[in-house]
């Protein structure tokens, strides 16, 4: 039987406490958006054969997604590649001085999409925009350089014409409840939060799912 691979990369709200000892598909995912998409996937979908991938990395940057893209994305082959990065490159910099200015993010984020493009033509790749909200941790000091992030990566996915799930899912979120209720830290969500989000990634990508 065919397999559906979907492998989902990233940083530690991706990880969500995934256990790292694991390399099966579809086994202990996390705590986050990734283990709710699978869970609805594999049951919409019992007859489909499809194998889930958790492969986020907590505080990893897109210079560290860059260095382990091979093992960790490339060599898996996944029909359907997610990928959510940007916040540490900016929580690093304000925290401890080593995170990566737009410029270099936006330049190494064109360059996996590329590498990605030039190895697995046939793989349909959805880049998820970086968000926060305003937390003891996320200061306004932040907001700038986020929404230039933002910016970047739907620029790669209409460059691209990747699927995009734009940030859109939690200024829509904060009409309801505010960030502390979607977040636990201003940065990696809540319950709630991960919900929205995979239903943001299920709404982005509702084409391509339904014809697996």
């Amino acid at each position: 039987m065919n397999k559906y691979t979907i492998v989902f990369q990233g940083d530690s709200v991706t990880d969500a406490g995934r256990d790292f000892s694991v390399k099966m598909p579809n086994t202990l995912l996390g705590n986050g958006y990734v283990a709710l998409l699978a869970a609805q996937l594999l049951a919409q979908f019992p007859s489909k054969n499809i194998e889930v991938y958790n492969r986020g990395v907590g505080g990893n940057r897109v210079v560290d997604l860059y260095a382990r893209w091979k093992i960790d994305a490339l060599n898996l082959k996944p029909d359907l590649l997610s990928i959510l990065i940007g916040i540490n490159d900016i929580w690093h910099e304000l925290d401890c001085g080593n995170g990566v200015e737009p410029p270099r993010f936006l330049r190494i984020y064109r360059e996996l999409i590329t590498w990605t493009r030039e190895v697995l033509p046939e793989t349909k790749i959805v880049l998820i925009e970086p968000f926060a909200a305003l937390s003891d941790i996320v200061t306004v000091e932040w907001l700038d350089d986020l929404k230039q992030r933002q910016q970047m990566v739907k620029e790669l996915s209409d460059e691209f014409n990747t699927m995009l799930v734009s940030a859109k899912w939690l200024d829509d979120a904060e009409q309801e409840a505010p960030g502390s209720y979607w977040f636990v830290d201003g940065i990696h969500p809540s319950y709630a939060g991960h919900q929205r989000l995979a239903n943001a990634w299920r709404k982005a990508t509702g084409d391509v799912i339904a014809s697996i």
